[in-house]
């Protein structure tokens, strides 16, 4: 059963609050996602903030990667996005009003003293209180302030629990008594996380945090702003982590870990969004190959899984081979063309009815572009330039005289076959071997090689049909003076 969510009978708003301090991580792209196919399930708004308070490590140019890779996913938000450093003075006037409620003190301690509290009320097991630091009586804290000393805020914690709904894990409560005081606002004026997110969220009017589960520790601190603030708090989703092969939290030593690696890999922004869709939760059925507007359609927050979900390379790979298989030649040929090298590419660009037809082949045996690319290349490389695989070379050339023998045979058939198509080649290919009186692969092992240059290739006859009659007898023509050259270089002659 779907779930259907609203916050005060609104439709859902929901935020994607990356920190412009690095790429698009994937982690973050799968928060943006559900937060993205949430909003367009339930007929909301998703909105971006870019939390940019953080000035030291903050960057424009990351801001504009972290735009860039939204928009490659398809991921559109639907008003311009927002800065959380243009909220500053909206900042600083909430942690005003927790003042004036008196749900905020002034702490004077420094780094190293806060250090030493904390150390020992964590030893005695007792939380960090105002009147756990030296120094804060009513009294020292006027004479403090009255001499101009620099000072934090603090929010403190009332005596009680906090209690919150979270979609994903249920309802959860955390004791105060397990809670520290924490800060709301540094000594220079800057506002800390927990504060800047509420107050920001507040401004835009979200009902629906879904972020993952290693901001769950942060949601009680939150849901206290809320409150103090007069505001409603939304409805939180915490999502699972998700984990690398090993088990632990995924990080860049588990390979590639933004969206860009992945787009310069080769991968699609289709096959990506699908492998992060299914990363942490399930459409509730066997389908595994899916769409954005199927992603939509599907999605609910009840399907959303707790336990974490590892990240499979191989399994990317794969979904991403299907998402080529489903894109057409006219979609995908321009993007080999690029990767291929200049005098490929050249070729390729001349020839526009191979380069679909020899993309269309080589899109079934790909999981990557690059893998394409690679396939596609031996197409169109001139015949001067055809370099062969010394490995496959070696095995399927051992014998020279029985390699030129067998292309020869296959010349013979290739060079008179009519009509010149995949089913008559396959015919006299296969008749060519029984004469030789030896099996098939042993004649088209050798045959791929001279074409192609490796003994990896597609279909024999569709490569066959695809480089045409005159190409492939000029290929069979120049392997057999490559093995007749090799023939003639003696065992032991130093070169």
């Amino acid at each position: 059963m779907m779930i259907k969510l609203d916050n005060a009978g609104s439709s859902p708003r929901v935020r994607f609050a990356p920190s412009p301090t690095g790429y698009l991580h994937v982690g973050g792209a799968r928060t943006a996602l559900f937060n993205y196919l949430f909003a367009r399930n339930q007929g909301g708004s998703f909105l971006l903030r870019i939390e940019d308070t953080d000035r030291e490590r903050s960057s424009d140019e990351m801001t504009g990667q972290i735009l860039d890779a939204m928009e490659w996913l398809g991921l559109e938000v639907d008003e311009p996005p927002v800065h959380q450093a243009d909220g500053l003075e909206r900042h600083r006037a909430d942690v005003q009003t927790l003042m004036e409620a008196g749900r905020a003190w002034r702490c004077f301690a420094d780094q190293d003293e806060l250090a030493e509290v904390r150390a020992r009320l964590r030893e005695e097991g007792r939380p960090l209180r105002r009147h756990e630091v030296p120094g804060h009586s009513d009294e020292e804290t006027a004479a403090r302030l009255s001499a101009g000393e620099p000072f934090a805020l603090f929010y403190g914690i009332p005596a009680g629990a906090t209690t919150f709904e979270d979609i994903v894990h249920g309802p959860t409560t955390v004791e105060h008594a397990h809670m520290d005081d924490f800060v709301v606002l540094r000594s220079d004026g800057t506002p800390v996380y927990n504060l800047a997110v509420v107050s920001d969220d507040i401004d835009m009017g979200i009902t629906h945090v879904l972020r993952g589960d290693d901001h769950l520790s942060n949601t009680p601190k939150q849901v206290l702003i809320y409150e103090a603030l007069g505001a409603t708090p939304p409805l939180f989703a915490h999502v699972p982590m998700i984990l690398g092969p090993d088990g632990k939290r995924l990080s860049k030593r588990h390979g590639a870990a933004s969206v860009e690696a992945y787009r310069e890999e080769g991968i699609l922004p289709e096959a990506l969004v699908n492998f992060l869709a299914l990363l942490g939760w399930s459409p509730g059925d066997d389908r595994e190959v899916m769409d954005l507007p199927e992603l939509i359609e599907a999605f609910s927050l009840d399907r959303i899984l707790k336990k974490s979900s590892v990240f499979d390379p191989e399994k990317l790979e794969w979904l991403n081979g299907r998402h080529l298989q489903l894109k057409t030649a006219e979609r995908l040929a321009p993007v080999v063309l690029d990767l291929l090298p200049d005098t490929e590419r050249d070729r390729a660009s001349v020839e526009r009815e191979r380069l679909l037809e020899v993309t269309d082949l080589v899109k079934t045996r790909a999981r990557t572009i690059e893998s394409m690319a690679a396939q596609a290349r031996p197409f169109f490389t001139p015949l001067e330039s055809l370099q062969y695989d010394e490995k496959a070379a070696n095995k399927h050339w051992r014998n020279p005289g029985e390699a030129s023998e067998r292309l020869a045979a296959a010349r013979s058939e290739i060079e008179t076959v009519q009509p010149y198509d995949h089913d008559t080649l396959e015919t006299a290919l296969r008749a060519a071997a029984e004469r030789l009186e030896i099996g098939a692969g042993k004649l088209f092992q050798p045959l791929r090689l001279a074409l192609m240059g490796s003994a990896e290739s597609p279909g024999i006859f569709d490569v066959l049909t695809l480089l045409g009659r005159d190409r492939s007898v000029e290929r069979i023509d120049r392997a057999l003076e490559e093995i007749a050259a090799r023939a003639s270089v003696a065992p032991d002659d130093p070169s």
